[in-house]
C-alpha cells in the first residue's frame, strides 16, 4: 500500500531489500512528510505567535491549521483541548506533574496495567514518591487479557487516576479501555489512555471513548520524530496547572505573581515544534487520504498473516495467540530439547537478511518478566508493509533458527 511514497525502503540493508517491521517503536516517513519539513526551514521559518512579520504569521497559522487536523483525527471537542508535547512520554510526565500536583495527596492511588509501557509507569512512580502516593497495578490473566474483576476491586474512594494503553506495545493486543473508562467513571475517577500503538492502528474517537485524557506520538504514525499531542477534556484542563513555566504560557508576568494564558497555549511553555507539528498535519493528510479503516484493515490482516505463518514453525511461540493484534506479534524462538533462543541472537540474524525487528523488553520490563523471559521478538507492521514482506522475514526465520539450532 503506496509503498513508493516511501524512499527509505529502496535502502539496502547488509546487500538485501529492506524488510522493516518495527513500525511500532517508529514508523517511516513518506515523501509528503520530508518535504513538508524542507518547505518550512526553506520558505517560512519564524517563531509562531510572537510575531507581527509575514513569516511568523504564516509560521503561527500552519502551526494552529496542524492543531486542527490533530482535532478532527481523534474527534476532539476543540483544538483547544490539543497540547502539543515532545512526545507520548513528555505527554505523559506533564500529566503526571499537572495533575498529580492539583489533585494528588498522601494516600491517594494511582493504577496502571502490568502490560504498560515504562513511559506509562515511571511518571506515576515519581509522583507517588513525591507526593506520598501508592501505585497499584492491574493484573493479567493466563491469556494476557487484564483481570478486570480485580480492577474492580482495586477502584476506591482514594483511587484519583487510571492510566492505561489502549494497545499493548508488546502484544498488540487492543485492551478493553471503554470498560475501563466506564467503570472508573462509575467512580468520578479520571482516566488517561495511552494512544501511543492505538492512533496509528485504530480509528479513535476521545469523544465516544470518552476518556479524560490521551497521549499520543506523531513519529509512530509516519510523522516527525519529537512531537506528541496531550489531549485533556477542557473541563480537566482549565483547572489543572500548567506543568512548566516560561514564555508563551503567560498572561501577565509579575514578580509578586504571574497569571497564565488560556488554553491550549497554558500548557506549552517556549518555542513550539512549528515545523514538525506542520510536518505532522501533512502526514494527517496523507493517512486520511488513503483511509484510517482501510490502513486498519490492512494492518490487522498483515498481524493475522504473520501469526498464522509462525504457528506453523514449531520451535515458535507467540504470545496471546488467537488474539486480535493492533499492528504487533511478540513471539520468542525455542531449541528442539526447548531451551530459549535468545531475541537478541534472533534478531541480529534477521538483520543480516535484511530484515527489521525489535527485541528486547521493549520497554514493558514488568511484562516481560510476567512471561518469565528475558525479552521477546517483535514484528510489527505498517502501512506500507505487505504479504511478500512477511513471507521473506519467515524465510529469513527459518534460516536464522537453523543457524541457531
Amino acid at each position: 500500500m503506496r509503498r513508493e511514497d516511501f524512499p527509505i525502503l529502496n535502502e539496502k540493508v547488509h546487500g538485501r531489500a529492506l524488510v522493516y517491521l518495527d513500525n511500532a517503536a517508529t514508523s517511516q516517513k513518506p515523501q509528503v512528510v520530508l518535504d513538508a519539513i524542507t518547505e518550512a526551514y526553506s520558505h517560512w521559518n519564524a517563531n509562531v505567535h510572537r510575531g507581527v512579520h509575514h513569516l511568523s504569521q504564516v509560521a503561527t497559522q500552519k502551526h494552529e491549521e496542524a492543531r486542527v487536523k490533530v482535532a478532527r483525527l481523534i474527534h476532539a471537542h476543540s483544538s483547544e483541548e490539543i497540547i502539543f508535547t515532545k512526545g507520548t512520554t513528555d505527554s505523559l510526565n506533564m500529566l503526571a506533574r499537572s495533575f498529580g500536583d492539583a489533585m494528588v495527596k498522601e494516600g491517594d492511588e494511582i493504577i496502571v496495567s502490568q502490560l504498560e509501557h515504562h513511559s506509562n509507569i515511571v511518571p506515576w512512580q515519581m509522583l507517588c514518591e513525591r507526593k506520598g502516593a501508592v501505585l497499584k497495578v492491574i493484573p493479567l490473566q493466563e491469556d494476557l487479557s487484564l483481570d478486570i474483576e480485580v480492577f474492580k476491586e482495586l477502584l476506591s474512594e482514594k483511587t484519583r487516576l487510571v492510566s492505561v494503553a489502549h494497545v499493548s506495545n508488546v502484544l498488540g493486543i487492543v485492551n478493553p479501555v471503554e470498560e475501563i473508562i466506564r467503570l472508573a467513571h462509575e467512580k468520578d475517577i479520571a482516566v488517561c489512555v495511552d494512544g501511543a500503538q492505538s492512533v496509528p492502528h485504530l480509528v479513535v474517537d476521545v469523544q465516544q471513548l470518552d476518556c479524560d485524557f490521551l497521549v499520543m506520538s506523531a513519529h509512530k504514525m509516519y510523522g516527525p520524530t519529537g512531537l506528541g499531542v496531550l489531549y485533556g477534556k477542557k473541563e480537566w484542563l482549565d483547572k489543572l496547572p500548567p506543568a512548566e513555566g516560561g514564555g508563551e504560557m503567560i498572561e501577565h508576568v509579575r514578580f509578586e505573581k504571574t497569571t497564565y494564558n488560556v488554553l491550549p497555549y497554558k500548557f506549552e511553555a517556549g518555542t513550539p515544534n512549528y515545523v514538525g507539528s506542520y510536518a505532522f498535519g501533512k502526514a494527517i493528510d496523507y493517512l486520511q487520504e488513503i483511509g484510517l479503516e482501510q490502513i486498519a484493515e490492512h494492518e490487522y490482516a498483515l498481524a493475522e498473516y504473520i501469526e498464522e505463518a509462525l504457528s506453523k514453525i514449531e520451535q515458535v511461540h507467540v504470545y496471546a495467540a488467537g488474539r486480535k493484534k493492533a499492528g504487533a506479534v511478540s513471539f520468542n524462538v525455542y531449541r528442539a530439547d526447548g531451551a530459549l533462543i535468545h531475541p537478541f541472537d534472533v534478531g541480529v540474524l534477521l538483520d543480516r537478511q535484511g530484515v527489521a525487528v525489535r527485541t528486547g523488553h521493549h520497554c514493558a520490563e514488568p511484562l516481560i518478566d510476567y512471561l518469565g523471559v528475558p525479552g521477546t521478538v517483535r514484528a510489527s507492521v505498517g502501512l506500507y508493509n505487505t504479504k511478500e514482506d512477511i513471507d521473506t522475514f519467515v524465510a529469513a526465520l527459518k534460516k536464522a533458527i537453523m543457524m541457531l539450532e
